[in-house]
């Protein structure tokens, strides 16, 4: 398949609704000087296949997301060691001769924590095992840190599965346990689950004595930019930062894969204050 190249990009999944996406790549594509449109191309599950044909294919790069990330793999021709290593991809660089997958979701979380100057070391307690959650389990065990990951009753036999998938492909070991049991002290303690979402913003997935015995927290979450979770951790002067950051870095590092641009702590602020304002409007 002969692949001509362009200056379009964009997001596939479904459904699409207010996805940020077009806010933050726009605005990266201005910070550095690319001339690029982005555009959500939102495809049912069963249309995929022709999406990719008909218009994926034909885009200068693509993200992927919610359900697409596994399925999308069959189209490619190649992906990235953590792609492989994840089985998921939500980043496709279309070359002339072939469609790569990358997983730039970890990237994101990795530059997040730089950013506010989180370390992924030492006793982690990772909450939750699916989506984002399983990729930030992986990272934890390549950085060497000791990992918990606490998860509801109903959410054991995926947790477990998860654990007996880090021990084939990493050959390391985790520790799994309820939510309920998490008792507090570790280094970082990263929520991964979707408890604080909005509109459901009083909730909470831990205990606040955990958040404020520990070092450093992290909150996937975007929406709202303040959970309960980072409220905690913020009244305790307890080191965190929300996954607005984490959305913004994963969306840089997609562009720096497609046009091997840089983006610094500046630029991603900047970024992440544009957003904040695009989230406020929809609320």
């Amino acid at each position: 398949m002969e692949i001509k190249r362009n200056n379009k990009y964009g997001l596939t999944g479904y459904p699409l609704g207010h996805s940020m996406s077009p806010v933050i790549h726009r605005e990266l594509f201005k910070i550095s000087g690319v001339d690029a449109t982005y555009d959500l191309v939102e495809s049912a599950p069963e249309k995929l296949g022709e999406a990719f044909e008909s218009i994926l294919c034909g885009m200068r790069g693509f993200n992927v997301t919610i359900p697409h990330k596994i399925d999308i793999i069959k189209y490619l021709d190649e992906l990235s060691p953590r792609a492989e290593l994840f089985g998921a991809v939500n980043t496709v660089d279309v070359r002339e001769d072939k469609a790569v997958g990358h997983n730039t979701d970890c990237a994101g979380f990795l530059s997040a924590l730089q950013m506010a100057d989180i370390e992924l070391k030492g006793d982690v307690l990772l909450l939750g095992c699916g989506g984002v959650a399983r990729m930030i389990a992986f990272e934890a065990i390549i950085a060497d840190a000791s990992l918990t990951i606490a998860v509801r009753e109903a959410d054991l036999p995926v947790a477990e599965k998860l654990k007996q998938e880090i021990a084939d492909k990493l050959g390391r070991e985790c520790e799994i346990i309820l939510l309920g049991e998490a008792k507090g002290g570790y280094d970082l303690v990263v929520n991964g689950t979707p408890v604080g979402m909005y509109p459901n913003v009083d909730a909470c997935p831990v205990s606040e004595e955990v958040i404020k015995s520990s070092k450093a927290v992290f909150d996937v979450i975007y929406n709202p930019q303040e959970t309960v979770f980072i409220k905690y951790a913020k009244q305790a002067g307890v080191k965190c930062s929300g996954g607005l950051s984490m959305l913004v870095w994963q969306a840089a590092v997609a562009q720096e894969i497609w046009n091997g641009v840089k983006f610094s702590n500046d630029d991603i602020a900047k970024v992440i204050e544009i957003t904040q304002r695009e989230l406020d409007k929809n609320e």
